[in-house]
């Protein structure tokens, strides 16, 4: 048997952060940059709760996009901040909805509406072929699909890469078709 000293830890006051190291660049695979639900547990919400409590819990976590389930514990879709905007929140209560009966089920993106990537597809790519397939989708946050077991099997987050690579990241949301057909409504006005 081996013997472990310990000691006092009094002079230590740094705590290490993985932000801190700088052994990834643009040209890294981007698996380094996987959220892997194999090692992470997914943020998910579930799709019952009251979406004005939960973009409150989103706001103080600093969390922007959580995993919506039903009540199997099985995806449904993604809710973001940006789908939990206050000028999202108007608009159903100008519709006659109260906001005390707007759930994350009524905001979120379904899943029949999200577009994933490939995990083979991620494993042969590095974080800047990501990176540029994220600003042509306009999506801060890209799930990850293993198409062999016909699961979610993780996330890419843009702001993650942003901060491991310590540089900018601007991704512009693409306007969806109503978007633009209300853009051009009110200008005609």
């Amino acid at each position: 048997m081996h013997t472990i000293t310990l000691f006092p830890i009094n002079s230590v006051a740094h705590m290490v952060q993985p932000d801190e190291f700088h052994d990834l660049d643009i040209h890294s695979p981007a698996i380094e940059f996987f959220t892997d639900f194999k090692k992470h547990r997914p943020l998910t919400i579930e799709g019952s709760t009251l979406a004005v409590d939960v973009e409150m819990l989103m706001r103080k976590a600093h969390v922007r996009m959580k995993l919506v389930v039903d009540a199997d514990d099985e995806f449904i879709g993604a809710i973001s901040t940006e789908d939990l905007s206050e000028q999202n929140f108007m608009i159903r209560i100008a519709n006659g909805e109260r906001l005390d009966e707007i759930t994350v089920s009524d905001m979120m993106c379904p899943k029949k509406s999200i577009l994933a990537l490939d995990l083979q597809q991620l494993e042969r790519s590095s974080i800047s072929d990501i990176i540029e397939s994220l600003k042509r989708s306009g999506q801060q946050h890209c799930l990850v699909v293993d198409r062999g077991h016909d699961h979610i099997r993780g996330l890419i987050s843009a702001s993650d890469v942003a901060r491991r690579l310590h540089m900018p990241i601007r991704i512009e949301r693409v306007p969806t078709f109503l978007e633009i057909f209300r853009s051009i409504h009110r200008q005609a006005m």
